[in-house]
């Protein structure tokens, strides 16, 4: 037997419900991504806020006016 394009690459059909699968897989990877970087994010953010509260006098409460 002889080795032909055909006999190597044959196309084969995925069903509409292992695409639809895959589809959702790779989908619910890069919402799982962008929320732990989200997270992450987050994180940084408030530890830079709080140090800074840290660092920072409290505002001297304004008198009402009379």
């Amino acid at each position: 037997m002889t080795a032909t394009k055909q006999s190597f690459f044959k196309p084969t059909k995925t069903s509409a419900d292992k695409k639809a699968a895959e589809t959702n897989s790779v989908a619910r990877g890069i919402v799982e991504q962008e929320t732990a970087a989200r997270d992450r994010k987050t994180e940084k953010l408030r530890a830079l806020r709080l140090a800074k509260e840290a660092t920072e006098p409290a505002p001297a409460p304004k008198q009402k006016k009379k």
